[in-house]
Order: C-alpha cells, then sequence, then structure tokens
C-alpha cells in the first residue's frame, strides 16, 4: 500500500489526508521482539496504542527436530516514535530433514523457516547479516520482497543490481524504514539459493479496515526439492532435457509435511517419524488472520481450508474491500491476507488446512502435491488426525491465473495516470548454440556481473555506452507513468515481480490486448503477478522511486534460465543520492574474494 506516514501520525494518500483507522481491539506484542537500537528512538511517547497480536511461529529447528511452537505469549505494550528494530543473521550450511527427508540446506540462525521480521508502519529495520557459507563457500544477500526501498534503493539486496554480494566470512548491514504495511517475506537473491531454505517471514503491522480476533501470522506454503539446490540449477541451465526436468518432492505448510520414505531412492536417509504437521489451536466463533504467502521456488499454490470459505482481504502489501472464496491462488512471492471464523459445526473436531499444486503447468511435482496443516478447534482431541473433506480442485484450463482481475478492488482507491511511455516486451525461450535453453526477454537474457552493481555505476554516471546487453536494461529516463505489454512465447506461466514498485493490473488473459483497461478508476495493485502461458500481462507504474529495480519471473529455475529485466528508473537523480560508503566495501571484499576464489556462476546469478 503507497501510504505516508505524516509526523502527526496521519495517513496521507492520493492527496487526500484522514485520521489514522485502527482497528477497535487492544494491541499487543510478543516479548521477543528485539531490542530498539541505542540512541536510535528520538521519544518515548507512543506513536499508536495499539499493536496486533503477534502469535509464534512452527519453527524447524536444528537443535531441537521435532519441535513445534504454539504459545501465544503476549505483553501489553506500545511502540515510540520511529523505532528501530535489530536483528542479527548468520547464514550457514547445514544437514536438516525438515518433512523427514535429509538434505543440504542453507539457513538463517539454524532455522527453517527463517526468523520471523516485523515492525510497525514508518519503524526502521535494520539486519546485519553475516555469510559464514562452507562447504562450498558462497557470496550471499537477502532482499525484501514488495518493500519499495523509497530513498534505499541499495538495500534492496540485489548483487549485481544494487550490491556484490556479501563475500564468504563477511557481514553487511541493511538499514531500510518500514514504507508500506501488509505481509511478505524476505529471501536470498543469489542463484537460487533460497530454495535451499534461506528465507523468512516480514510482517509491517499498521491500521486495519476489516475486524478480526486473532493475527495468526505467517502461513508459508510451498513446493519442496530433496535435491540440493545447485544440482537443480546444474539440470536447469544444462543441455539435456532430462535435466531441465526438475519435479519437487514435497508440498509443506510452515516448513512441514510427512514425506512418505517409501518413495525415497537407495542410499538415501529418511523417517517420516520425524516429521509433523503444523499444528494450530482455533476457537468457535473466532476470527482469524491468516497471511498466507507462496514461498516456494516453482510451484503454484491453491491454499484451502476444508468446509469453510475464506475472506480475502488484502493481496501483497494492498488491502482490498473483501470478498469470499473456497479457494486461493498464488504464484511464487505472492501474498493474500485472508478471514477465517470457524463455527460450531466443528466445535469438536480437526480440520485439515490444505495447499495443492494442481494443473499441467501449474504443478512442478508428479507426487506429494497436496501440503497439509492441522487446526484444532475447542474440544477436539489433539493427536488425531481430521477426516475432513477437502474442496475440489480448480479446473485445469492450462492458465494457472489469478482471479480475475476485477474481483480485487484496492480499499484506498487510486485512479491509473495517463502514461508517458510505453514498452512492448516479448518473452521467448531459445535453445543457444551449445543447446542450453534460455529465457530472452526485450530480446536479451541476463547475466548478473557480481563485481559492478547497476546502481553504483548509474549513481557514478558510470554506465558504459552502450551497455553491456548481458545486464537487459530499459532507461526509462525521466518519464511520469510506464506501461509495459508483455506477450509470453511459452508454455510456462511467470509470476513476474517488480522491485521498489507496486504495479497497476490493467489487463492479464489469453488474448491480445486490445487497449480495454480493467477498473481504470481505481486498478488492482500488487508487485507480484501471473502471466499465464501463451498470454499476455498489460501493467503500469509511477516513476517515483529513483533507483535500478528488477523485473523477473519469480519461478527460481526460470529466474536462473535468465527471465529478467532491469529498469534503470530517472537516472540523474539517482546522481545526487548519496550512497552509503558500506556499498563500495562490500564490493571491495567482494572483489578480494573473487580475485583469489572461482566463483561458480553457472546461471543468471540471481
Amino acid at each position: 500500500m503507497s501510504l505516508f506516514l505524516t509526523n502527526s501520525g496521519l495517513i496521507v494518500f492520493a492527496g487526500l489526508t484522514s485520521a489514522l483507522k485502527l482497528n477497535a481491539q487492544p494491541w499487543t506484542e510478543k516479548s521477543a521482539l528485539p531490542a530498539f537500537l541505542p540512541g536510535s528512538v528520538s521519544t518515548t511517547e507512543p506513536r499508536i496504542e495499539q499493536v496486533l497480536m503477534f502469535t509464534t511461529y512452527s519453527l524447524w529447528n536444528t537443535a531441537h527436530p521435532g519441535q513445534i511452537v504454539l504459545s501465544q505469549t503476549v505483553i501489553q505494550r506500545a511502540l515510540p516514535i520511529l523505532a528501530s528494530h535489530h536483528y542479527d543473521f548468520i547464514a550457514t550450511r547445514t544437514i536438516g530433514a525438515p518433512d523427514g527427508f535429509e538434505k543440504s540446506l542453507i539457513l538463517i540462525n539454524g532455522v527453517f523457516p527463517g526468523p520471523l521480521i516485523e515492525a510497525n508502519w514508518g519503524d526502521w529495520i535494520e539486519v546485519k547479516l553475516t555469510n559464514n557459507i562452507t562447504g562450498p563457500e558462497e557470496g550471499t544477500s537477502i532482499h525484501y520482497h514488495g518493500l519499495l526501498q523509497t530513498e534505499t534503493p541499495w538495500y534492496d539486496g540485489v548483487p549485481s543490481v544494487s550490491q556484490c554480494p556479501i563475500a564468504p566470512g563477511s557481514s553487511f548491514t541493511y538499514r531500510f524504514r518500514a514504507d508500506t504495511y501488509g505481509s511478505s517475506w524476505y529471501h536470498s537473491h543469489v542463484s537460487a539459493q533460497y530454495s535451499a531454505g534461506m528465507f523468512g517471514l516480514l510482517i509491517i503491522y499498521g491500521p486495519t479496515h476489516v475486524s478480526y480476533d486473532v493475527d495468526v501470522g505467517h502461513i508459508l506454503v510451498s513446493d519442496w526439492f530433496h535435491k540440493d539446490y545447485f544440482a537443480i540449477v546444474e539440470g536447469i541451465v544444462g543441455n539435456t532435457t532430462e535435466g531441465r526436468i526438475q519435479p519437487s518432492n514435497n508440498t509443506l505448510i510452515n516448513g512441514r509435511m510427512p514425506y512418505p520414505c517409501s518413495g525415497a531412492p537407495p542410499g538415501s536417509v529418511c523417517n517420516s517419524s520425524k516429521a509433523s504437521y503444523t499444528e494450530y489451536k482455533f476457537e468457535t466463533g473466532k476470527t482469524y488472520r491468516l497471511r498466507v504467502v507462496n514461498t516456494g521456488a516453482a510451484g503454484i499454490q491453491y491454499f484451502t481450508i476444508d468446509g469453510y470459505e475464506l475472506t480475502v482481504v488484502a493481496i501483497e502489501f494492498d488491502e482490498i474491500e473483501p470478498y469470499n472464496t473456497t479457494t486461493v491462488t498464488l504464484g511464487v512471492g505472492q501474498r493474500s491476507d485472508v478471514l477465517f471464523t470457524p463455527t460450531s459445526k466443528s466445535s469438536n473436531s480437526s480440520i485439515w488446512m490444505r495447499t495443492l499444486q494442481s494443473g499441467l503447468y501449474c504443478a512442478r511435482s508428479p507426487q506429494n502435491r497436496e501440503g497439509r496443516a492441522i487446526i484444532y478447534m475447542d474440544n477436539a482431541p489433539t493427536g488425531v488426525l481430521p477426516n475432513t473433506t477437502a474442496w475440489s480442485a480448480p479446473v485445469d484450463d492450462h492458465t494457472c491465473a489469478n482471479q480475475p482481475l476485477d474481483l480485487s478492488v484496492p480499499y484506498y482507491a487510486m485512479k491509473l495516470p495517463e502514461p508517458s511511455t510505453t514498452y512492448y516486451l516479448t518473452i521467448n525461450q531459445y535453445l543457444n548454440e551449445t543447446g542450453h535453453q534460455l529465457y530472452y526477454m526485450n530480446g536479451h537474457s541476463f547475466r548478473a556481473d557480481y563485481n559492478d552493481p547497476l546502481l553504483l555505476l548509474t549513481q557514478e554516471q558510470n554506465l558504459k555506452s552502450p551497455i553491456n546487453p548481458d545486464w537487459n536494461t530499459v532507461n526509462i529516463g525521466t518519464n511520469t507513468s510506464t506501461r509495459v505489454v508483455i506477450t509470453n512465447n511459452n508454455t510456462s506461466p511467470h509470476p513476474m515481480h517488480l522491485h521498489g514498485h507496486d504495479m497497476y493490473l490493467l489487463y492479464s488473459g489469453m488474448e491480445p490486448w486490445n487497449g480495454t483497461v480493467v477498473k481504470p478508476q481505481n486498478p488492482q495493485r500488487r508487485d507480484t503477478h501471473n502471466l499465464v502461458p501463451f498470454g499476455y500481462m498489460v501493467f503500469q507504474f509511477d516513476n517515483n522511486n529513483p533507483g535500478v529495480w528488477p523485473f523477473h519471473c519469480h519461478i527460481a529455475w526460470h529466474l536462473s534460465q535468465r527471465l529478467y529485466l532491469n529498469f534503470i528508473e530517472r537516472p540523474y537523480d539517482v546522481k545526487s543520492i548519496e550512497i552509503p560508503m558500506t556499498m563500495k566495501q562490500t564490493c571491495k571484499d567482494w572483489s578480494a574474494y573473487s580475485s583469489k576464489n572461482i566463483v561458480d556462476q553457472i546461471d543468471s546469478g540471481l
């Protein structure tokens, strides 16, 4: 949501000012929130007399593989003005078995999914990331998915664009404003590294337009691959058809779902009894807010709760007019906040929560397509599996499409501005001269140069002419609003993600765009949208955030195959930005490392 918080505590939106509307319930906060940084709080006067309920999460922990955390320890507290939240993250490689199958993982602080980052709208977030990945060593970074990084584009976390990779043994500190609010996640942006487990949860709390009793927090849904991520990438970018077919092995909810070890290959280590389902304890009549996020590498997810409709109240960082549905569709990187109110019909029972990979082009798994979690109602005995019936799988029309654009109406209306420029992009997939399959967008196939971040080159006005075509850039100059028309010339869906902006979604479908905009007075807005196979997508974004902003497919393997483009936005304004010296120091550290070590960059690098 592109709103702005003024010093007086009012919302300013599209030129209008209104009092901050808050949920009527008292705010509560869990005691595990990080301490504020010394000297970072300018006043102890409470900014807002409320915080939504925080809930601990079911984490798979390397020290306690069977542990499930379900407590809701809370205390009353109001957060000060412009609080800063500090997180110390350490990335390491380890062996673990979230679903019972042992595999190589790259984790933050030894937990899967990674630790929760949380703040209130307008607060500062500081994340110190130490790269202790060994066996082998790799560079790394963190991208904070969907945050606009207004005035801090260098902390977007994309090597070769906003920074150099964090060298092995080095640390880097990100510091940025929580400039929007809602549900999201963070993840590594080096190759397909995040698919090995290097991702976590991100919530920015703010005003709400709906009433509910409990904020459950994130429901992470994802495909799961048992192969080491680098071995998968080797096959994806290789020159054999067999290598490019990389099915997932399981489907998880919050990092859990017992794997049937009868399907494990000979020689592997697998023990389903050490795996478990994520479990929830809910009460009849209460309304629960679920923040559902697809953190997978490839598969589109269909989220349901047996026997109940869900009320969708937000997509990505944008609140919408509530609507009811039985199934929520999520491409990789997409988020939906939904409300769930169990009724007395379930008071003595347990219920399956499900996520499903389904469809010829949408699923990435021929087996174990369904992930499940257990909801225990008031008097339901724990330890007993539900016997509820799933909703029917969505009809496979081969599109993998999101819900219709006119179904999600932003709660805060924004009229579509007139575009000052329009770009036409076509996505193609070809075999190159050596038999390797690559994606092309804007006629080029992207490859990262870790040693020369585009943002630094732009700031120094040092972009060579002509620009290296491997960087696949579109310079939108001083335009005020850019419209993009995309044609997808292949059988794959592509959840297309734009950094640094919300997109106005103008059209999405199987037929060429005829110029008609869906709801021009208030089009749908989000940062990730499913482009359908052999289909079309039209979006627009306001050019109010100087920087270099990636636009790419969020299927990890497609990004490895170079389906990626950079928008250079207001480059002469970038020149006036004072970029912290730590960015150059990170590049010096990376240069020193890469000059003495071979960096095995076999894919796009991102």
